[in-house]
């Protein structure tokens, strides 16, 4: 086994072990809501299988959650004038509201994870996370893999952005 797969296999590992308890103490109290309150922040009127495709959840766990969101008034759900089968969701002011105040508290968190870190173990994780995120996105879905023009080219694109 090469280096590669030892890396893979311990990333997994600790998503699996300390990100797993990361994501559940994350989530926990809010049981999916910041997740579905961005998703409609970012792309706006969702269906709840549209949300429920989002968060990877079933149709009713989106269900307890929209009920959660509509009692705390982030959200409304009105029928579909063209469908009246369909409901749509929309998020109120006091939902943007509540979206910004998550999107805070995990600056906020992330900033104070950095700080422990210090400057340089931060500057290095972001370059190598960046150097990840570049190779990463020059795959193909089907597995192919870039030529070395395709990767200089990459590479250089980033290097001027700088």
């Amino acid at each position: 086994m090469g280096f590669e797969q030892e890396a893979l296999d311990e990333l997994i590992e600790h998503m699996r072990g300390r990100g797993a308890a990361m994501q559940e103490r994350l989530t926990h109290s809010t049981k999916g809501e910041p997740l579905v309150l961005h998703e409609l922040a970012v792309h706006g009127t969702r269906t709840p299988s549209q949300l429920a495709a989002a968060a990877d959840t079933t149709s009713g766990r989106i269900s307890a959650v929209l009920a959660s969101l509509e009692k705390k008034g982030f959200i409304t759900r009105t029928t579909d004038p063209n469908d009246r089968r369909v409901t749509l969701v929309n998020m109120t002011e006091a939902g943007r509201a509540a979206d910004q105040r998550n999107f805070e508290v995990l600056c906020s968190t992330v900033c104070w994870v950095f700080s422990q870190m210090g400057e340089e173990h931060t500057r290095q994780l972001v370059d190598r996370m960046n150097e990840f995120a570049t190779y990463l996105s020059l795959c193909g879905p089907d597995g192919a893999r870039p030529t070395q023009e395709q990767i200089d080219e990459a590479f250089g694109a980033s290097a001027q952005g700088e």
